[in-house]
Parts: C-alpha cells; structure tokens; sequence
C-alpha cells in the first residue's frame, strides 16, 4: 500500500509540473522587474530563468531569455534602459524556461552563444525524465550560432564578461558568467536561491558537478559580489555559501542511507530535509520531490 502510494505521488507529482512549467501562468499578467546591479549590469526577473542584462556604449548582451510570448515585455525593459538593440544572447543551459525568447530574438538579429551541448540538446527531441516531459527540437534560428566547450570572453560594455563551461553540474551544458568589472555572476541554474534545485540527471546533470560549479565560485566571489541565481531573488556570497552548505548535507544524509541499501520510500520517511525546510522547501520542488530527485541522482 505504501509503495504503491509513493508511485502515485511520483506521477502525479510530475504530470503537475510539467504542466506547470510548460503551461505557465496567464503571461499577461507576469511583469518584468529590473534591478541595478552595477554601472552597466541589471538584473531583470519575470517568469523562468533570471536574466542578466549588459547595457552600454557597445552592445546590448542578455543572458537566458524566459519564455517566447514574454520577449516583448522583456524588450520593453531593455528600452528604458537603452535604444540599442540586443546583439548578444548568452544560454546558460538548454531548459526552456531559459531558452524561449531565443526564436524570437534569433529573428530580430541577435547572436546566440551556448556551449555546444545546449545546442545539440535545442537541435534534437529531448526527454527530461523527472518532470515526465517531451520537447521538441527548436528551428534552425533559435540555436546557438556560436558555440564554444570550454569558455569565452567578451569585452563588452567597458567590462569583461568571462563565460565558463562548468560540467554536469545542473546539466551537461552550463555556464556561469563573471563580470569583472563590476563584480557580478551570473551561474544560471547551477544557483537556486532560498528554493531547492533542480538537478536534471537525464541532461547530464549531478549534484556532485553542482558543488564543484559552486565551489569553484566562492572561490573567487567576495564579499561584496552580487550573484544572480537562475531563480530566486538575487544572492550574495554568504547566500551562495548557505545553498552548498543545504545541499551537500541533504544529498550526503540521502547518500549515506542509499550505501546502507535504504528504499526511496525510507529515505523520504526519515525526512533529511526537515532542518531546511522552512528556507528552501516553499518553491518548484517541495521537501518530498526534491529527496526523489537527489536519490534518483546519487543512485546512477
């Protein structure tokens, strides 16, 4: 009976997030919201990923683009910042929620960049296995049109803006960019804050490639370094911190009791996440989804 209730929960669970994540909310009614981060630097939030926005005397540069029917809304942010157009499209990863806008900015003679995989991942029929979901390919002029495997650099804007390949982390094609100048990073969806994150396994991605991508920038990151997180309000290092410190706990607790040879249905029962719950149990994933989504990971 027990065994047969998680089975139900599990897809239920995972038909309702589909849904939600393809379906969305009526996008009439999501507004756009920009923060300033640094001279030239803003962050805008609607509905999907973050985006990060570099406005300056050379180019309009956008990182990750939410959902296709909110380009105009997000255009219109641009443009009370700028009459440039936006030349520049940075994808984080190929999740849609980032990668919806690409069509239609492709269309208005934007530049699309990606690492390689989110390109062959946008060109080919994927399969996100925990959410149950199919999609489709994307047309020729919605992909990356330059690609890189490992990182590169744009001088943009009066800064630097180094983007970095950080492997199987929330997928097999992430990437975090740094502002040099002015003390930014973005690192897309390797960075839930005050949520518990998605780690898509079917997509390469581990949680183990997520701490080292998020190790790799505390390393760097200062005190005073605004972190735009893929969702969730923006972040500082002491937020980036608290994220590593909750998920190397809980996915250590759930490693532990899956070498002691425990069911999903034990591991849930005895609630390792209980400690976080109250911070980072209130978003996409709740507490019981989450522990499914690590335990199916660790266990590969």
């Amino acid at each position: 009976m027990k065994t047969c209730f998680f089975r139900a929960l599990t897809v239920c669970a995972a038909a309702f997030f589909a849904v939600a994540a393809s379906a969305q909310e009526d996008f009439s009614k999501v507004e756009i919201r920009t923060e300033k981060l640094a001279d030239t630097v803003y962050m805008m939030t609607g509905s999907g990923g973050n985006l990060g926005v570099s406005v300056g005397e050379d180019a309009v540069f956008v990182i990750d683009d939410q959902f296709a029917p909110l380009t105009p809304k997000i255009l219109a942010a641009i443009a009370k910042l700028t009459s440039k157009p936006v030349k520049f499209v940075l994808n984080t990863h190929w999740h849609f929620d980032h990668t919806g806008g690409n069509e239609n900015l492709g269309k208005a003679g934007a530049i699309i960049v990606a690492h390689e995989n989110v390109r062959k991942r946008l060109s080919t029929e994927g399969f996100i296995e925990f959410l149950g979901m199919k999609t489709k390919p994307e047309p020729k002029i919605a992909l990356p049109i330059a690609t890189f495997t490992r990182d590169v650099t744009f001088h943009l804007n009066g800064d630097e803006l180094v983007v970095t390949h950080v492997p199987r982390a929330h997928t097999d094609g992430d990437s975090i960019v740094e502002f040099k100048k002015s003390n930014v990073v973005h690192m897309g969806d390797t960075f839930f804050n005050k949520l518990y994150p998605f780690i898509d396994s079917s997509s390469g991605g581990t949680v183990a490639g997520v701490l080292a991508a998020v190790d790799g920038v505390l390393k760097t990151a200062g005190d005073g370094t605004k972190i735009i997180p893929g969702h969730g309000p923006l972040g500082s290092k002491a937020d980036l911190k608290a994220y590593r410190d909750m998920l190397a706990a809980v996915s250590g607790n759930i490693r532990g009791q899956i070498r002691a040879g425990k069911t999903l249905e034990q591991v849930i029962a005895s609630k390792p996440t209980a400690k976080y719950d109250e911070v980072w149990g209130k978003g996409f994933l709740p507490p019981e989804k989450f522990v499914e989504m690590l335990y199916g990971n660790l266990k590969k």
